[in-house]
């Protein structure tokens, strides 16, 4: 006779434990809301003053986040490990348990021996590490959360545009904080400094080397570089990596980043980053050689200065920590500088798409050449590697810069540039020509530039920089393609042709569509800021509206004279000059649910 099988409780916590892909996610929501507590303590640290009881506070909190975020992360390592998990984050999640052990470690010297400790172990002594480990989790699971926006039904460009308004608000909160600033500032200048940052704009109501502390400064750089860049093209970036991409993440990504290639999302999205942060450091470094000959009484802080600036020039702001922005005396005839950020802005204005179709261009050529030379073969066909977006950007790019170079240099030869020499007209002229393009940054006078170059400076700051890219305008394809479609109606085309292509259609309506939207807000942003102060001279207005939208920072001195409705006037000017005026009527508007039938057609009258 068989005897009844006894029945085997397990208890539910062990049959959690059991299922190690559950661990990880409980693990995963639990230090979500652990580093966002710590998050909120992080914020009232360093943004209020406290006294010796509330530091106290603050010092066991940290002690007690950093034992309890060593403990989770070592948990997350064992359960990916026994699930034999070869995620990506694994190396992550080595690093951040490495860094932590070599905190551990460091403590525990400088109790032993605090008098021979180095500036490193003192640097692991103090509360910054504890603020990197909060960052470094904080912005990493909330990454992990960001794709759940690709099941929303939210328009792709409509979650463009909140992201935006998200940044915002929260940088304006953080610059209101008391210890972001020296005195503290009104609502709308901070509301104004961090529409300006995130919209990598560069116009200021105050000057950012004066009233802001280094806290307040590093906020932000930290709102121009997630600006530059887009807050979801990091989040998903992250997220994407640490979780894993699927085909609703990969179609929600692909507009925005303009890849075709479904495949190559997640590579495109690391290119981006690696490429931004790359060239960001080797500009810093850069910029950092030619500031040695300036004492440090003058400059104590050389990096800060060089990493700010490059981060400022890549992401084509503006902004500055001299109260006068590149003419301050002790930069002003230092030509290499100079040179490096107008060639940051250069890079970050071509667009990430033209960057590494160039690179690969190049690449090619160089690796044919060496093949050439090795095996003297002739190659007997050379594939399109530059396609025609390629081609119309750099081609636009360089007449512009060329043409602005001349022109500034003959307007402001015995103007602006008479107290440069020779070599020094010419760095001037061709960073006079480069800055307008949605830079910012000024090496002369503004206010002194003659009426001739301030017309043409409203020319190339409408112009702007190249889509896909940190730059704003109405972008260089949009003028190439109208001034091609201009050049077929005159020849008697029904279609746009260039470089043995036709150009869709599509991107010739939206080529009108920009440039007329872009005409509708600035001339509306001229009319409004002339109603609510009218003493402003006309010619400083439109270029103060030029400058806004095509998200410069140029400026001939009014901004900080504006009154709190031209302020506003302004923040919208940007915002809208940032995140497209016809991307925001897209996001707003759904699309049409068929296109199936066609009305008979009507000839307009036109000319």
């Amino acid at each position: 006779m068989n005897q009844p099988r006894k029945s085997i409780h397990i208890s539910p916590l062990r049959e959690t434990f059991k299922n190690t892909p559950r661990v990880a996610a409980l693990i995963d929501t639990f230090l979500l809301y652990l580093s966002s507590l710590g998050l909120v303590a992080f914020i009232y640290d360093i943004g209020f003053n406290h006294p010796q009881v509330e530091t106290r506070i603050l010092h066991f909190f940290y002690h007690a986040f950093f034992l309890t975020v060593l403990g989770a992360v070592t948990l997350r390592i064992l359960v990916l490990l026994k699930e034999k998990v070869r995620r990506p984050s694994l190396i992550f999640e080595g690093l951040l348990l490495s860094f932590m052990v070599v905190e551990l470690v460091s403590r525990f010297l400088l109790r032993n021996n605090v008098t021979s400790a180095s500036t490193l172990l003192r640097f692991f002594d103090s509360e910054q590490p504890v603020y990197l480990i909060i960052l470094y989790v904080f912005f990493i699971e909330v990454s992990k959360k960001t794709l759940l926006f690709y099941r929303s039904t939210v328009h792709p460009a409509l979650l463009f545009v909140l992201s935006f308004v998200f940044l915002v608000l929260v940088g304006t909160l953080l610059l209101l904080l008391p210890q972001s600033t020296f005195q503290g500032i009104s609502f709308i200048d901070a509301l104004f400094t961090a529409t300006s940052a995130v919209c990598v704009t560069g116009l200021v109501t105050l000057d950012t080397a004066t009233v802001f502390t280094p806290t307040g400064k590093v906020i932000i750089l930290t709102l121009i570089q997630v600006g530059g860049l887009g807050i979801m093209t990091f989040a998903s970036f992250f997220g994407i990596f640490f979780q894993g991409g699927s085909l609703r993440s990969s179609l929600f990504m692909k507009d925005w980043i303009n890849e075709e290639n479904l495949g190559q999302i997640t590579s495109s999205l690391f290119k981006i980053v690696s490429f931004t942060l790359g060239i960001e450091l080797l500009g810093a470094l850069l910029v950092w050689g030619t500031l040695q000959e300036i004492p440090d009484q003058i400059l104590p802080d050389k990096f800060s200065f060089a990493l700010f600036h490059s981060v400022s020039a890549f992401c084509n702001a503006g902004f500055s920590t001299l109260t006068l922005g590149l003419y301050d005396p002790m930069v002003r005839f230092n030509y290499p500088l100079q040179l490096i950020i107008a060639f940051l802005i250069i890079v970050g204005g071509l667009g990430f798409p033209i960057v590494f179709n160039l690179y690969k261009y190049i690449r090619y050529k160089v690796l044919a050449l060496a093949d050439r030379m090795i095996t003297s073969r002739k190659i007997k066909h050379t594939p399109r590697l530059l396609n025609v977006n390629t081609r119309l950007v750099l081609i636009t790019t360089l007449v512009l810069l060329a043409l602005g170079m001349v022109l500034y240099y003959l307007l402001e030869y015995n103007n602006t540039l008479a107290e440069h020499g020779q070599v020094g007209k010419v760095v001037g002229a061709f960073f006079g020509s480069v800055t307008p393009r949605t830079a910012g940054f000024n090496t002369v006078n503004m206010a002194a530039l003659t009426a001739p170059t301030v017309l043409l400076y409203l020319l190339l700051m409408w112009i702007g920089a190249s889509p896909a890219s940190v730059g704003g305008g109405i972008k260089t394809t949009t003028v190439a393609v109208a001034f091609l479609n201009i050049l077929s109606l005159a020849r008697g085309k029904n279609r746009v042709e260039v470089f043995r292509r036709e150009i869709e259609e599509e991107s010739v309506y939206k080529a009108f569509a920009i440039i007329m939207l872009s005409l509708l807000v600035i001339g509306l942003a001229v009319f409004l800021i002339t109603i609510f102060d009218p003493k402003m001279h006309l010619a400083a207005v439109a270029f103060e509206c030029f400058s806004g939208f095509s998200t410069v920072g140029l400026s001939v001195g009014i901004t900080g004279l504006l009154s709190v409705p031209s302020k506003v006037v302004l923040i919208i000017t940007m915002f809208l000059g940032r995140v497209g005026t016809l991307t925001l009527i897209i996001g707003l508007f759904r699309k049409v649910s068929t296109l199936r039938y066609r009305y008979p057609k009507e000839t307009i009258i036109i000319t």
